[in-house]
């Protein structure tokens, strides 16, 4: 068979990366590594570690292969009847609202759209909401509110063209490290280019910051409400842009004098000093190609809209949108947040970048598709949506491509509604999450290799995610299950699409429906396109409107917005502090994100143990003032308890925050950690207008968990449960990995109790090395059987850095157990294999005791450590850690 490589995109962030994807040489064979699409212009032939691990992630022991009822496989026939009888008696009882979709950033833009179809359209609710509801939301209202549509301005040219950038509540080194590479690529070709890092946190992307704004959590607007006041003194205001293209300038001039009147308030509000905020303002008031590139830190806020409108006032007063080198840009975090945008994925949106509150949308939409049951009013958004579900006015919840029960806000209140919920449908290619355990019908979908269709990425770029891989089992593709769900219920001309490419085509025609350059998002070239046309899409930016089929490279540019008047408005903005402040009881601030190497909830990275070198394990970052105040140690164990819940996490001392603030990652399960759900801790409190929770703030307190054994377990066989405080499941290429922890009183009856269940071997065969040493209570076992190395137990009386990756490979490689290695399984190492440190380059599999001894050997710069051990010599993620070796920042960060 010969090889045959195609070219789709990569499922993760919303940079939305093309990828080359090569079948395996025989059917059901090892999928060969990816690699970069060189005429993609989103990455240009780069990709992340992510990315270039896609491969590791496509067979998996865990794929949900037939559909099930009430933990029963069934035919698609008897699901699909189960799911549309139920549908059905509830909107007869109890009318359409009774039902609801709660969608993904993940599924396809076909996806999208006929769910969207269906309910608003034929159901007649608009009780469709999306995980994009906790990614951006908050960006799309502040972009309607100024713009009069979603609009995104700007594309990544912009990024590397403009001579000031200010990220805002973003770590884009690793949640969008290729755009981030893209950018430190310019800042390397043209220095005096100057990138400003506004975040509480000390992250990777401080490397490549000239100035870096360690603000109080949540006070981001304060900055850009005082930048306009200063527009007008420092004279930078585009007086003929304000008469000609705006309104309400005055206002909103007026708001910011009253909010930030002087540089000495500004600067208290948000917790730097005068001359930073100075710094930043006469840089704004010099260089017209500014970029202001926001995220996650600006929209989950309870006033994140505002947030999000202030940056934007400070763009339309000095002009600085709609040209090269400028704007304001939202990044969004999903690969096809922008999609579902586009089909109306939000409860308050209609089709085609239309809304509810649109004169004549209504009806437009419903003409198109000659609906029969229109929605005539905005759905429940996300946190209200489950709150109804628990209240029992949503009976019947479809669930599609992601994992409410970590993503969202209070797990209990989340729990709590489904499980009152007289149908929970899931969608999912995953048999097992934490979402999954709680429905009623699960449906198998395809994932990544095997959905066909399309996604949009952050600059407004249409890409083909292309179907290249059969689909295992029974799995079937998401548009597939709702259109058939849609013709048992009635509505089979309506959804009688036999491809994707007749769905786009669809699609595409409504975006052009009596249009004529009224509504800004507009595909009408795509209205009649064929399946061949459809199979060789190459990315395009909308608008692509009949007639442009290049598309529109930046928007505004002749500073028509599309508003009635065709004017942008300025919005009046009070800054405010989060909703929750600390109190004497609740005294730490928490912050959530991303840890460079995993996704979301791990559902897909968590197949590839290469992913999880970097960070292993959960874990919560906190200042060493505060630790040593606390008896914390790094590594050890904490409870951080909210008026939420509570969750346990491995210490991180680090100076990278702040004191009395902490921060930790969000991508742990219930799969991978027995009690690291962070999503307990956080509130469901959010932004009144868009609805998007506050999930970068929480108020909690932090307490040593103390008296406890630490150590780990690799088993070729899964361990059940696991009886102790704390468990972590490292994935691994083959057998079972966890860190655990149990109580000192308990660890020695748990244990055995391990051993005598055969839990760890199997009972009563082979044999157990032992080393134990009473004063410092070590134990390591070892079980070898037919020579062969089957489980380890290491016991410590504190945690102990000890290299796992030879221990792995014995599990691994299944080679023989020699007489020279029987005491290095308990030693961990043997004397002649080198222990590379903890992973900082998950590429090559870089370790920090392996850049060090490079650094003593002489290296003095990231290209000497890669010349001699290839680190950040891929995808560059590692580059700004690289850094932090050599002696000259080592100096510096001391």
């Amino acid at each position: 068979m010969t090889a045959t490589t195609s070219k789709t995109t990569c499922p993760y962030c919303g940079v939305g990366c093309g990828v080359n994807f090569t079948l395996p040489s025989q059917v059901g064979g090892a999928v060969p590594p990816v690699s970069g699409d060189n005429s993609h212009p989103a990455n240009f032939g780069r990709l992340c570690v992510k990315g270039s691990s896609l491969a590791q992630t496509i067979q998996s022991n865990d794929r949900l292969l037939s559909p099930m009822v009430e933990g029963h496989a069934v035919s698609w026939s008897e699901a699909i009847d189960t799911i549309s009888s139920k549908i059905a008696d509830v909107v007869k009882t109890h009318g359409p609202d009774a039902f609801a979709f709660y969608l993904s950033g993940q599924i396809l833009t076909e996806d999208y759209y006929v769910a969207n179809k269906l309910a608003k359209g034929f159901i007649g609710t608009a009780n469709v909401d999306t995980n994009s509801r906790l990614c951006m939301a908050s960006a799309v209202v502040g972009y309607k509110r100024a713009f009069g549509s979603d609009t995104v301005p700007c594309n990544y040219e912009d990024l590397e063209l403009c001579d000031l950038l200010i990220m805002v509540g973003s770590n884009a080194a690793w949640t969008h490290p290729v755009l981030y590479q893209r950018i430190a690529a310019a800042k390397q070709r043209r220095p005096n280019m100057k990138v400003v890092v506004v975040d509480p946190r000390k992250t990777a992307t401080c490397d490549i910051a000239d100035l870096h704004l360690a603000i109080n959590p949540g006070t981001d607007a304060a900055i850009f409400s005082f930048l306009l006041q200063h527009s007008v003194q420092a004279g930078i205001l585009d007086s003929d842009f304000i008469a000609d293209h705006t309104n309400g300038f005055k206002e909103a001039l007026n708001q910011a004098n009253e909010s930030t009147p002087n540089l000495i308030s500004t600067a208290d509000f948000c917790g730097v000093s005068e001359q930073e905020v100075m710094i930043l303002a006469n840089w704004w008031s010099d260089t017209a190609k500014t970029v202001t590139f926001y995220s996650q830190g600006v929209n989950q806020s309870s006033s994140g809209v505002d947030k999000c409108n202030a940056i934007i006032n400070c763009h339309l007063a000095t002009g600085r949108i709609g040209k090269e080198g400028a704007g304001p840009f939202s990044i969004t975090g999903q690969p096809n947040a922008m999609g579902g945008r586009e089909v109306g994925g939000l409860a308050n949106q209609l089709a085609a970048h239309m809304d509810f509150a649109t004169p004549g949308a209504q009806d437009l939409v419903q003409r198109f598709w000659q609906a029969p049951n229109m929605a005539t009013e905005n759905g429940l958004k996300a946190v209200d949506l489950f709150q109804a579900i628990e209240e029992g006015k949503v009976k019947v919840v479809w669930i599609m491509s992601t994992n409410p029960m970590v993503s969202l806000p209070d797990t209990a209140q989340v729990r709590r509604a489904l499980e009152k919920c007289e149908l929970v449908i899931v969608s999912d290619c995953k048999a097992h999450t934490d979402t999954t355990a709680m429905a009623d019908v699960l449906l198998p979908a395809t994932g990544w290799s095997e959905k066909d269709g399309t996604v949009t990425n952050s600059e407004r770029r249409i890409s083909r995610q292309r179907g290249l891989l059969p689909a295992p089992g029974e799995a079937k593709h998401d548009w597939w299950a709702i259109c058939e769900v849609a013709k048992t219920l009635g509505f089979r001309d309506a959804f009688a699409f036999r491809t994707p490419c007749e769905i786009f085509a669809e699609h595409a025609a409504l975006s052009a429906f009596e249009n004529n350059g009224k509504r800004d998002f507009d595909i009408g070239h795509f209205s009649s396109i064929n399946k061949d046309e459809y199979e060789n899409l190459v990315p395009v930016q909308w608008p692509v409107p009949k007639g442009r089929p290049e598309g529109t490279k930046r928007m505004f540019e002749d500073g028509r917005f599309f508003t009635p008047d065709s004017r942008a408005r300025f919005i009046p903005v009070t800054p405010k502090k989060p909703v929750n402040a600390p109190t004497s009881e609740w005294p730490f601030v928490l912050n959530t994100g991303r840890v460079r190497d995993q996704w979301h909830t791990m559902t897909r990275t968590g197949d590839a143990a290469l992913l999880t070198k970097h960070t292993d394990q959960p874990y919560v970052e906190i200042h060493p003032k505060d630790a040593n105040q606390l008896g914390i140690e790094d590594k050890t164990l904490v409870r951080l308890t909210s008026p939420q819940g509570e969750a346990l996490l491995k210490a991180k001392v680090s100076r990278a925050v702040s004191p009395g603030n902490v921060f930790t990652p969000i991508h742990w399960t219930q799969q991978f950690a027995n009690a690291s759900v962070v999503s307990n801790l956080i509130p469901s409190l959010v932004d009144p207008l868009s609805g998007q929770p506050e999930s970068k703030h929480a108020r909690i307190k932090l307490e040593a968990v103390t008296n406890i054994s630490y150590g780990f377990i690799m088993s070729i066989n899964p361990i059940m449960d696991l009886d102790c405080i704390y468990w972590c499941r490292i994935p691994s290429d083959i057998g079972y990995y966890y860190e655990v922890a149990w109580s000192k009183g308990e660890s020695m009856s748990s244990l055995q109790s391990l051993l005598e269940k055969g839990k760890v071997s199997q009972e009563g065969a082979g044999e157990w090395l032992e080393y134990s040493h009473l004063k410092t209570q070590q134990i390591r076992l070892a079980h070898i059987e037919g020579k062969k190395l089957t489980s380890v137990v290491y016991l410590h009386n504190k945690p102990e850095p000890i290299s796992t990756d030879w221990l792995l490979s014995k599990l691994i490689d299944r080679s023989l157990v020699s007489e020279q290695e029987r005491m290095a399984l308990l030693v961990g190492l043997p004397a002649n294999i080198e222990d590379k440190g903890d992973i900082v380059c998950s590429c090559y599999q870089v370790g920090s005791k392996q850049i060090n001894k490079a650094v003593a050997a002489g290296a003095t710069s990231v290209e000497e450590l890669g010349m001699q051990l290839k680190c950040g010599t891929n995808c560059g993620s590692c580059l700004p850690e690289l850094k932090y070796f050599l002696p000259a920042i080592t100096e510096l960060s001391a």
